[in-house]
């Protein structure tokens, strides 16, 4: 089925996420956040792009930004493309690394614009990563409480607030916001996950169903268990070739 046009914003300001094919880690090191971001940034200087938020998780990103004479696609295949050929010449791979399609969503009011600034900023913390907006590096929350901004610009979101305690206090505060979504990859050690697998299915029967019993199987272990494809074909001794063509 063909996808369908992404909807359009006269404002040109969007919420986006980009994320690692197959949930791949996209984020290694140090230096590929920082290089990330710097790609963020040369689109930002020759595009007239303005970046309002950002969140680096290990296996996608969140940015808020707005353009005003440049396709969003376009903007998004810039830092894309770049970052994926500096990541595969670095760790010696080829191929996607990200998703093929980028979600966005338009920011079309304020409600909604504030709405994502705290949604991008506490991803680090609903994700289990941290366990407050101010532990984590790689977002754009540490140039808005006092450090000299760079990348973003902070005056339009700090306008919301009568100072900065109010910022901090609205963006650390518990909340509902689902802002595109998107479901953080259940962790488990090797073991755990086969003690989940085995208390349902015995594992010893794979190796004798037909194709298209054991295809049924590791799809719906797949969607139950939430891990990678990697993780799943070494617990259970299968090629992970096999479950990436499922």
């Amino acid at each position: 089925m063909p996808r369908g046009p992404r909807e359009k914003n006269e404002t040109g300001l969007y919420h986006v996420m980009l994320r690692g094919i197959d949930k791949r880690e996209i984020f290694l090191s140090k230096s590929d956040y920082e290089r990330f971001l710097y790609y963020v940034e040369k689109v930002k200087e020759n595009n007239s792009v303005i970046v309002f938020a950002y969140c680096l998780m290990p296996n996608h990103v969140h940015i808020l930004l707005r353009s005003e004479t440049e396709e969003i696609g376009d903007i998004m295949r810039r830092i894309s493309v770049g970052y994926a050929q500096y990541h595969n010449i670095k760790n010696g791979r080829t191929g996607h690394l990200f998703q093929n399609r980028f979600r966005s969503e338009p920011v079309n009011d304020d409600n909604y614009f504030l709405s994502a600034l705290r949604y991008i900023h506490q991803n680090p913390v609903k994700a289990g990563l941290v366990k407050n907006v101010s532990g984590y590096k790689w977002s754009s929350y540490h140039e808005y409480i006092g450090n000299q901004p760079k990348l973003v610009d902070t005056s339009f979101a700090l306008q919301f607030f009568s100072n900065i305690s109010r910022f901090k206090e609205f963006i650390n505060q518990p909340n509902e916001d689902k802002c595109l979504e998107y479901q953080h990859q259940i962790r488990y050690t090797d073991e755990e996950l086969e003690k989940i697998i085995s208390s349902s299915f015995d594992l010893d029967k794979l190796k004798y169903m037909d194709i298209e019993s054991r295809n049924k199987i590791l799809k719906k272990l797949k969607e139950d268990t939430g891990v990678g494809n990697r993780q799943l074909a070494r617990v259970l001794g299968i090629g992970r070739s096999i479950i990436d063509r499922i």
